[in-house]
């Protein structure tokens, strides 16, 4: 199930087209609440609802949030620490570099920041999504479990900010994005980045 609460805050557009759709037996549902409500509190009704409904994942979209946007973390720290995902994934463009190594530091310091309580997040610019899936796991300073890199398709041999994104964080890229839809997915295949880095 996904869960699209926070487009607009985001200054994304929200697609009122997509109500949800069946495949067979598989089924996405998209669940969505309204805006201008706390975050926090429609995640775990969705999950709640999920559980319910018989859905085993719940994607949460959260909508580009930057860093440095004090009210915005804050927001995605306490649905972090209320409903305590599995997995907490950073979405990035892999066609901004070394700049998305940047993006990527302090929107995880941030992140830790403010699930531990503390006080000012990382500042800098750029910008980040994240996803949370799931429920169950830590609250408390928790930062991102992975990457999903978007536009891997367009930066050919050039995997040297993937690599840094990696070693910075401790944390695998999950997933890269190779086109427009969900089956544009792919798993990273670490044999690919090595090979793109010993060529010429």
């Amino acid at each position: 199930m996904l869960v699209d609460r926070e487009r607009e805050e985001a200054g994304e557009e929200r697609d009122e087209g997509r109500k949800g759709e069946k495949e067979k037996e598989k089924r996405i549902e998209l669940y969505e609440r309204g805006y201008g409500k706390d975050a926090a509190g429609i995640a775990k009704d969705a999950i709640a609802y999920a559980k319910e409904s018989g859905f085993d994942v719940v994607l949460i979209d959260t909508a580009g949030r930057m860093q440095d946007n004090e009210p915005l973390m804050r927001a995605l720290a306490k649905l972090v620490a209320i409903n305590q995902p599995d997995k907490i994934v950073f979405v990035g463009e892999a066609l901004v570099g070394n700049e998305a190594v940047d993006q990527l530091v302090k929107f995880d310091r941030a992140l830790r920041d403010f699930t531990s309580g503390g006080g000012k997040g990382g500042g800098g610019g750029g910008g980040g999504g994240a996803s949370a899936s799931g429920g169950g796991g830590g609250g408390s300073g928790r930062g991102i479990d992975g990457m999903l890199v978007t536009k891997w398709d367009t930066v050919d041999d050039k995997v040297g900010a993937a690599l840094s994104m990696t070693y910075v964080t401790g944390q695998p890229i999950l997933f890269v994005g190779c086109g427009q839809t969900y089956t544009d997915l792919r798993q990273l295949r670490v044999s690919n980045v090595v090979q793109a880095l010993l060529s010429d």
